[in-house]
């Protein structure tokens, strides 16, 4: 028996360790939901978390039991935000490939943060810039009511604007605290 089928038969005839795994895939794809993401992302990224070894596509197609195109495009975009790596495997050789999950937390969340998150903060306040100036350019000639509908919409559309300038402030400002944190005895703190 390989390594790889004697840890799935660990996992699947340990009730504690199964109900953990499957508690755990469940709720990293719930979590990946919630925040956008496909449930399949996050129990992908479980699957590879808790791996002892890298795990191969076919890996993970037989422990999720989906079809091999999702776990692929699936695995693509997880590689794309940093929260996987392909890795080289000794002895295993052939056009298989392999990955490992990356287990920096910080640096998935600065990944996340200044890509994704940043990109859709800068687009709003662009997008919010732009009307705010298409609607000053033409407000002298528009009726005198839809002037004062224009005036309102540019004052709700500068407040909206506001925040998502400070939302970038935040991000931008935790992102710069985070790169300087000691965070390794994070764990030990006790939320109440």
């Amino acid at each position: 028996m390989s390594e790889e089928q004697d840890q799935d038969a660990v996992v699947s005839d340990n009730s504690d360790l199964r109900a953990v795994h499957d508690s755990m895939l469940d709720g990293l794809g719930q979590l990946a939901d919630y925040f956008g993401f496909s449930k399949v992302m996050g129990q992908l990224y479980g699957t590879l978390m808790l791996s002892v070894e890298p795990l191969s596509l076919d890996d993970m197609m037989k422990r999720l039991d989906i079809s091999k195109a999702s776990v692929s495009i699936h695995m693509r975009t997880l590689e794309h935000m940093g929260m996987v790596r392909q890795v080289w495997v000794r002895g295993k050789g052939g056009r298989r490939k392999y990955y490992e999950a990356e287990t920096d937390f910080w640096k998935i969340i600065r990944n996340l943060l200044t890509g994704r998150e940043m990109r859709d903060v800068e687009r709003a306040i662009q997008v919010m810039r732009d009307n705010s100036a298409q609607l000053a350019d033409t407000i002298t000639e528009m009726e005198t009511e839809d002037q004062e509908t224009a005036r309102h919409y540019i004052q709700r559309i500068s407040e909206m604007q506001a925040l998502f300038q400070f939302a970038q402030i935040m991000i931008s400002s935790v992102l710069s605290q985070a790169e300087s944190m000691d965070v390794s005895g994070v764990s030990g703190i006790k939320l109440q």
